[in-house]
């Protein structure tokens, strides 16, 4: 137990100092969860339930709890027992030109999200309206000098800019700011290694983060001089000056060229067993489905409806990153596949595009596209040409597309009209009440490819296996039972026609 003083000398009431502590705790915010991307929507939008399967991942995810508020420095010896980690407090930073301050607002409100969901309070933004950012120091320098302020103010420790920077002026809002500076970029990737699960998924981020590192390492001294001798080496010293050869940053440099090489090699192996799936699919001509969309617009959720495949559901940003496949049945018996692919971002680092290019090939070679758009979001039609133009860039342009506006049931008339009028075929669905999952599941239905060949056969009961493979990967028009056989009037396969040749009518 301790003892208080008043400022007149008088004892006041005993305090034991875990009490204190504890009510020193309760005092600031409460307990955070990892990852809750608390900027872009609530947790009445998270939408998960009793159709999403064995959600498994998701005590691992959840698993990390940090404490805001409980300082890592101590203020008393008795708080040593009380220590938690300390989240990272930053303050977003952006440019904007003339009459687009309300995406610039949007795309700020996403870059909170981001962070949110890297793991750290965001505690302030601002916006700078100029025509184009500052080339030495991105918002120029009496503005960096205002953010050192700010930053100071508010007891921020990093700053995120809401584009990519160039290493230069990275370092030159640096000095002025006198905190870490990072931009959209970083958030993203850091966000992609911690979501990793499998070895592709964490070789392809590895991949994309060394991409970006390159151009970006910066020497601390020389802890290894150059080689050179006159008046040149060692600032005009002679002989006896001359390094070993390359200096430390060019060792890093090599390495990372080194492990680069081997990450795409190791990407490379991967693709042959991709390959074989896909093709022993086209060879029994299973029609495959890609939901596609942006990131936290649900495509988990609605995966986990149509299938309940058990994918993680989490209200965060890029939650899943490797494409899960799973099997579905059409109402009239055809076999196709359902994946979950990759999320999208406004201004995604095109070293993601090109490291996942393995992944969104799962778009690319899909029959139909379910394009999921979330329907609460403050900018929809942004989401939509996002999402477009990475399909373009991965050679998907001109695959069947299906509208999904999810969230259906956070979206109100007035809302619903405005979006019908950016997309007049739309479907609006909710996967967490189950609205308008039936018409969108027939939907697609319809828009699955027939296969190549109609034929029309007189089967013998002997050969059920032939029935059974029309009625599994074939589109019946009509059968009847006759007496010599089954009659079956059906599109189907190739290979399945060759095999029904001798029964052919």
């Amino acid at each position: 137990m301790t003892h208080t003083t008043t400022p007149d000398g008088d004892d006041d009431i005993a305090v034991d100092p875990i009490d204190r502590v504890l009510a020193s705790a309760e005092s600031r915010s409460g307990v955070r969860v990892f990852g809750s991307a608390q900027a872009l929507q609530d947790a009445s939008t998270v939408a998960y339930g009793d159709t999403d399967g064995d959600q498994w991942d998701r005590e691992e995810r959840a698993a990390l709890r940090r404490v805001p508020g409980l300082s890592t420095e101590l203020e008393d010896v008795t708080e040593v027992e009380y220590r938690q980690l300390r989240l990272e407090n930053v303050v977003l930073v952006g440019v904007y030109p003339q009459g687009s301050q309300e995406d610039a607002e949007n795309s700020l409100r996403e870059l909170a999200a981001l962070a949110e969901t890297a793991g750290a309070v965001v505690l302030d933004g601002v916006l700078q309206r100029r025509p184009h950012p500052d080339p030495a120091t991105y918002i120029g320098r009496g503005k960096a000098t205002e953010l050192r302020d700010l930053v100071a103010a508010v007891g921020a420790d990093t700053v995120i800019a809401d584009t990519e920077l160039a290493p230069s002026q990275r370092r030159a809002l640096e000095d002025v700011a006198k905190v870490k500076v990072i931009d959209r970029t970083t958030v993203i990737l850091d966000i992609f290694s911690q979501h990793a699960k499998s070895r592709e998924g964490k070789a392809q981020v590895e991949l994309a983060q060394l991409e970006y590192l390159l151009p970006r390492l910066r020497g601390w001294g020389e802890s290894m001089s150059r080689q050179a001798g006159g008046q040149v080496g060692a600032g005009g010293a002679g002989m006896g000056s001359r390094g070993p050869g390359e200096t430390k940053i060019e060792l890093d440099r090599r390495r990372i060229r080194t492990r680069m090489a081997q990450l795409r090699k190791q990407i490379r192996e991967f693709a042959p067993s991709r390959e074989a799936k896909r093709a022993e699919r086209r060879r029994n001509t299973i029609p495959s489905v890609a939901i596609a969309g942006y990131t936290n617009a649900g495509k988990s959720s609605l995966l986990n409806r149509l299938t309940s495949a058990g994918v993680l559901v989490e209200n965060a940003l890029f939650a899943t990153l490797d494409a899960t496949v799973r099997r579905a049945e059409a109402a009239d018996g055809r076999v196709y596949t359902l994946t979950d692919t990759v999320g999208f971002v406004r201004n995604l680092p095109h070293q993601l595009v090109e490291a996942f290019r393995s992944t969104l090939e799962e778009v690319s070679g899909a029959d139909v596209i379910v394009h999921v758009v979330d329907g609460s979001h403050p900018d929809p039609a942004a989401q939509l040409a996002t999402v477009r133009d990475v399909m373009g860039d991965v050679g998907a342009r001109a695959t069947r597309e299906l509208v999904v506006f999810n969230k259906a049931d956070l979206v109100d008339d007035d809302a619903r009209l405005l979006l019908r009028g950016l997309e007049p075929t739309a479907h609006f669905v909710s996967s967490r009440t189950g609205e308008g999952i039936d018409e969108l599941r027939a939907a697609i239905e319809d828009a699955l490819p027939l296969p190549a060949v109609e034929v029309r056969a007189l089967v013998p009961y002997d050969r059920g296996d032939l029935i059974a493979a029309v009625h599994e990967s074939g589109h019946i028009i009509a059968t009847s039972h006759e007496e010599d056989g089954t009659a079956v009037h059906a599109h189907v396969s190739e290979r399945l026609a060759a095999e029904l040749a001798p029964f052919t009518v």
